[in-house]
């Protein structure tokens, strides 16, 4: 017993005129409904219509249209009868012995469902009444997660745990139909007139606990996600990579609960809307962008501008040459700075950056000579003055430190 197969595709206008009674999908469906009857179809001008009618029973001779994006499955008993995957118009025949129960439609279905035919086909009583329902094979959207206090998980980047409170949506697929109908929907949507099976229905609970499970695997999906050295290791990307983190939480819901392998079940898309990370993490966030910010070239350049900035500072606010120097930890501020000090026994010539020299327009004695406060050779004075004119040139120092170190090394 099975079904044969009428036409591919789309319901034609000379199909439709000739099919005046058959099954479908009943109409006003939300894209979030994941399992639906099939339900009788009227007429109108010789075309298909829907109709009130709401039950789901299919017996000998009775034909059926499988719409694209859709699979049917047919069960008697509880049991799998048949299940068609290829859009077209089918026909029951329950004593033909060239009908067939399993249509897979081919591509990456076909690979995945024959095994689960294996396993739950039930080749049903001739003349038995059949139920059928349709599944939705399409990316079913807007299913929901968040938490309501902090997640934590070892983050690589960072080198520590890191935690925050998210939310947002994934989209689902039902990538094993048998899976699905066998081993997650529950008995009471595969009652003849069942309600429809919507994951975004507050009153499902096989849906609530998929969001719980999502839930209590988020963790675990960001640590999958920054650990693998093929996303960057950043957290930052997160959201922004809706395929990668899908495939991040994907892995985490399947090594916890097995949704594909047991339940025929995918999550294929994420969408991110919130993340709010913990105090601590913020903090340790702000010091890394730091640090990635002043990184490579970009880092060598803001330290220069950095010191020759506080050099600057230090001259407006009466740092004088000294703070200067010191600021840049040049050569030649260096070798300026070793030519301007004194000997440890002075005499009375003891030229300063804020005390005038006595009598600085006399020459020093030969007294001063000899106790070793003598001016520096004019071959010396001349070259600290010109490394001096190249850091006011610069902007490494003002130019009132400009004079105060030319009028110490002339002595005026």
């Amino acid at each position: 017993m099975g079904f044969i197969k009428a036409f591919g595709g789309a319901l034609g206008g000379t199909f439709a005129d000739q099919w005046k009674d058959f099954y479908g999908p009943r109409q006003g469906v939300p894209g979030t409904a994941a399992l639906f009857q099939a339900v009788p179809q009227g007429t109108n001008a010789g075309r298909g219509e829907n109709t009130e009618g709401s039950e789901n029973i299919i017996t000998n001779g009775s034909k059926i249209i499988v719409p694209e994006g859709t699979a049917l499955i047919t069960l008697q008993d509880g049991a799998i009868t048949g299940f068609i995957a290829e859009p077209g118009g089918y026909e029951f025949k329950s004593d033909d012995p060239n009908s067939k129960s399993l249509f897979s439609g081919g591509g990456i279905l076909s690979s995945t469902i024959g095994m689960s035919w294996e396993r739950f086909k039930f080749g049903g009583q001739p003349g038995a009444q059949q139920l059928a329902f349709y599944v939705n094979l399409k990316e079913i959207p807007n299913n929901r997660f968040g938490t309501q206090s902090e997640i934590y998980w070892d983050d690589a980047y960072f080198g520590t745990q890191v935690g925050c409170v998210t939310r947002g949506t994934y989209t689902l697929k039902i990538v094993d139909p048998l899976l699905f109908v066998k081993n997650f929907v529950p008995a009471k949507y595969l009652q003849p007139g069942a309600p429809v099976f919507d994951f975004a229905d507050m009153d499902n609970d096989a849906a609530t606990q998929l969001f719980n499970e999502v839930v209590g695997t988020l963790s675990a999906a960001f640590s999958n996600y920054t650990n693998d050295p093929s996303k960057g290791n950043r957290i930052s990307k997160i959201q922004g990579d809706q395929i990668g983190f899908a495939q991040a939480m994907a892995k985490a819901v399947e090594d916890a609960y097995q949704w594909k392998s047991s339940r025929g079940l995918e999550i294929v898309k994420t969408a991110i809307l919130a993340i709010e990370y913990d105090e601590d993490t913020k903090a340790l966030m702000s010091d890394v962008k730091k640090a990635d910010a002043l990184s490579g070239a970009r880092g060598n350049a803001f330290m220069q501008q950095a010191a020759a900035r506080g050099i600057q500072a230090a001259g407006e606010n009466g740092g004088g040459a000294g703070m200067a120097f010191m600021g840049m930890g040049m050569n030649a501020a260096g070798g300026v700075m070793g030519g301007m000090q004194q000997p440890s026994t002075q005499s009375s010539y003891q030229p300063a950056f804020n005390q005038p020299a006595q009598n600085s327009q006399a020459a020093p004695s030969s007294q001063n000579v000899q106790n070793g406060g003598s001016q520096p050779a004019q071959a010396d004075v001349s070259t600290k003055l010109l490394e001096m004119k190249k850091l006011l040139d610069a902007g490494a120092i003002t130019q009132e430190d400009y004079d105060k170190v030319k009028n110490q090394l002339l002595g005026i």
